[in-house]
């Protein structure tokens, strides 16, 4: 059995505020990626009749509540990514970010962490808290510790071919260094979808990347049209049809700001 998932990360200006380039006198609750781009997202699904997951960080819950619910009564699954997307490997107090982002969230059951890569402590933790399942980087599901582990692999993500700063895991990967046009991003995730006969494939998206033009919104609409046709589940439905026998996922302990 293949079953595929569409996923979206990162809402709003989390990650701006994170990094400390959100400007001070900048109004919050108004990001572009939540007010301009996630309803052409949702239409987009709606046209195919796909129900997508929507990892997004915990301060969403204060900032965007209204678009969240939104998400949820269309059909989506809204599960966590981190707090304020802090590259996850460096997080030391992991428990109180992700008790409280569950809090701010509703309750998810999901949990993808930024930059790819878990603590060797966080699947306890994510049990502990309630969640079900995490999505960190690599190429084979199992359980990791008893929780549902369903990875995702770098070149399925709209981020690695857009963003400099993918840079020096493009090169790893034997591609350019240079960010790569949308093209190359379709060409790519059609491939997987072609020869994906067997397990989960997930498929990651950024709503504030559909701002690299026209030919990158063509290019999710092109994507979102093949997996129509496929078994496209929510992850957290992915992650209840995983054996309880499954054995360990293969992980990936590269990431995007290695």
């Amino acid at each position: 059995m293949a079953t595929v998932s569409v996923t979206f990360d990162n809402l709003g200006e989390a990650a701006e505020i994170e990094r400390g380039t959100w400007p001070e006198d900048q109004p919050l609750g108004q990001h572009f990626s939540v007010r301009r781009w996630l309803p052409r997202i949702v239409a987009l699904l709606a046209r195919d009749g796909l129900r997508a997951t929507f990892f997004a960080e915990g301060l969403n819950g204060e900032l965007y509540p209204d678009a969240l619910e939104a998400l949820r009564a269309a059909g989506h699954e809204v599960a966590c990514h981190g707090w304020r997307h802090e590259p996850w490997h460096e997080v030391a107090d992991e428990r109180d970010r992700l008790a409280r982002a569950r809090d701010a969230l509703g309750g998810p059951v999901g949990f993808r962490p930024p930059a790819g890569r878990l603590n060797a402590g966080t699947p306890a933790i994510l049990r502990e808290l309630g969640y079900r399942y995490c999505s960190p980087a690599g190429s084979r599901a199992g359980r990791l510790d008893g929780l549902a582990t369903l990875p995702f692999r770098w070149e399925l993500i709209d981020a690695y071919y857009y963003l400099p700063h993918f840079a020096t895991l493009r090169e790893r990967n034997g591609d350019p260094a240079e960010p790569m046009p949308p093209a190359a991003l379709r060409e790519r995730v059609l491939e997987a979808l072609e020869a994906h006969t067997a397990g989960h494939l997930t498929l990651i998206f950024h709503p504030f990347l559909m701002s690299v033009g026209d030919e990158a919104v063509s290019v999710l609409a092109d994507v979102l049209e093949i997996a129509g046709r496929m078994d496209c589940v929510r992850m957290d439905e992915a992650a209840a049809a995983l054996p309880d026998d499954a054995g360990p996922p293969r992980l990936d302990d590269t990431s995007w700001d290695a």
